[in-house]
């Protein structure tokens, strides 16, 4: 009987991964991961890691009838989320902070203490496949039966070795029948709401959250026109999101956004929405899962933000090893610091950050 790891938030999800399984003959543990010391969060606003989450997991692996262990990842979770979280912001960038998660948390750190403890598997509760392609010799990451629960954009920085090692149960689901599940085995949690944020900042306030855990005083700056010219002052660069149009506290006489964020000068570049749009991005720390590397332009569809729906490209290869994205029409809004993914159909090619 092959032994499976399954890493379980609290939610809902994760714990019918854990039991469709168990139903499938694994010897299912679910494992919580303690990832920052954070406070309970209200019910409508929750996160993936308030304090009750543990109990809401613990008491699912006791109604299924399997063990629960708590791994405290805190140190690595501040060193290789929160801090890149905390430095993407800085240099003007627009991070997503889940994707660091799985890349160096869930499918590096808990698939590695794993294995140390003789499990031959992880799983988690993604929606998402995960198939052998036998002409090729690769594991693919394939997008799931429920396009509207889609979570391979978070994903792209698999590896083949990771890909290999991890099962995603709900890949064939939908949600309401993940619920529906649930309810029928009486889990605590059928009902629960969805995790909602970022876990560690709960209140959505980043400058906030930023202030507090680097005690830097973000200075203000000069809010540019798209010629260069200073229009007023801005209140620091990490309050500000590209294609942000409210809350900026200056008046043009017209709608105004952010079309670009200079962290080294200090400046946010304020124009019309028609400057949002860009015709190409550049990509860099491009991991490729279905490919063993780009040597030609390739067609694609992207997606640059988690909610996105795909767009058309053509991804050409660079010297070094970045890609070149040319839209086939022109995006809103691409920010540095965020992913783009790469799919030809349903299949996940790879992705990188936005240069």
């Amino acid at each position: 009987m092959a032994k499976v790891m399954v890493g379980m938030s609290g939610g809902v999800d994760s714990s019918v991964a854990a039991k469709l399984l168990q139903d499938e003959g694994y010897e299912v543990t679910g494992v919580t991961l303690k990832l920052f010391d954070g406070e309970d969060v209200d019910q409508s606003t929750r996160t993936c890691c308030s304090l009750s989450d543990v109990e809401d997991a613990r008491s699912v692996a006791y109604k299924l009838g399997f063990d629960h262990l708590v791994f405290n990842f805190k140190t690595d979770f501040r060193k290789n989320v929160m801090e890149h979280f905390i430095d993407s912001y800085l240099k003007g960038e627009t991070p997503n902070p889940c994707i660091e998660c799985n890349k160096h948390i869930k499918f590096d750190k808990m698939l590695r203490r794993a294995e140390e403890l003789g499990y031959d598997y992880i799983a988690t509760g993604h929606y998402a496949v995960r198939q052998f392609d036998e002409k090729t010799g690769k594991y693919l990451l394939i997008r799931p039966a429920d396009r509207s629960k889609d979570q391979t954009y978070v994903l792209y920085g698999l590896t083949q070795y990771q890909l290999s090692k991890t099962l995603f149960p709900l890949g064939e689901y939908d949600k309401t029948t993940v619920r529906k599940i649930a309810e029928e085995a009486g889990l605590v949690n059928s009902r629960k709401p969805d995790s909602q944020d970022i876990c560690f900042v709960p209140d959505g306030d980043y400058a906030k959250f930023i202030t507090e855990n680097t005690g830097k005083i973000i200075p203000e700056g000069d809010f540019l026109n798209t010629s260069g010219e200073k229009i007023g002052t801005h209140k620091g660069v990490i309050n500000y999101t590209i294609g942000q149009r409210k809350g900026l506290g200056i008046a043009l006489g017209k709608p105004a956004y952010v079309t670009d964020k200079n962290a080294i000068n200090n400046t946010i570049t304020i124009g019309d929405e028609t400057d949002l749009y860009k015709d190409e991005i550049t990509v860099c720390n491009v991991n490729w899962i279905s490919l063993d590397s780009l040597t030609e332009p390739i067609e694609v569809t992207v997606k640059t933000r988690y909610s996105q729906n795909e767009q058309e490209a053509t991804v050409c290869p660079t010297e070094n090893g970045e890609v070149l994205v040319k839209f086939h029409k022109p995006q809103r809004a691409p920010a540095k610091g965020q992913a783009a993914v790469f799919y030809q159909d349903n299949i996940v090619l790879g992705g990188g950050t936005i240069k």
